[in-house]
């Protein structure tokens, strides 16, 4: 934890380099500060995955955008950010904020394009029964 999981519709695969926009998420993750300027998500802990949904059906299928001049091919993107408990609404805030200005700026050109829909959640794992984890990565960041 924490982690951003993207879903998106699979028309969007050529436009939108979603590789690039799984390091940019991760690299304004590693920007967000608490209250106290510490780093909030810990640098060897911060993972951003990319799924493409193969098979899609968004709003309308497409009547309303090619009745306003596009081809009605619309595209959706939802970033899920998945963080353990403990932090301020205001940290939580401040990251869904960062977050959703980073994928606007990098989707922008896929905005100018077509129809697109873009959605950040912020979740939190209260009552977490269990947390298991082993790694070698988060010792290169100390």
């Amino acid at each position: 934890m924490p982690h951003v999981v993207i879903l998106y519709t699979g028309n969007l695969e050529s436009d939108a380099d979603v590789g690039g926009l799984c390091r940019k998420l991760a690299d304004t993750m590693l920007t967000v500060r608490s209250e106290d300027g510490s780093q909030v998500f810990p640098t060897g802990g911060t993972r951003v995955f990319a799924y493409p949904a193969a098979h899609h059906a968004v709003a309308d299928g497409g009547a309303a955008g090619i009745a306003a001049g596009g081809d009605g091919d619309y595209g959706f993107v939802y970033l899920n950010l998945r963080m353990g408990t403990g932090r301020s609404v205001e940290v939580k805030k401040q990251a869904g904020d960062a977050l959703l200005q980073c994928a606007k700026d990098h989707l922008q050109p896929v905005f100018k394009k077509r129809h697109l829909g873009l959605t950040v959640q912020v979740d939190e794992s209260p009552g977490q029964v269990y947390d298991g984890k082993h790694s070698n990565l988060h010792p290169l960041f100390q």
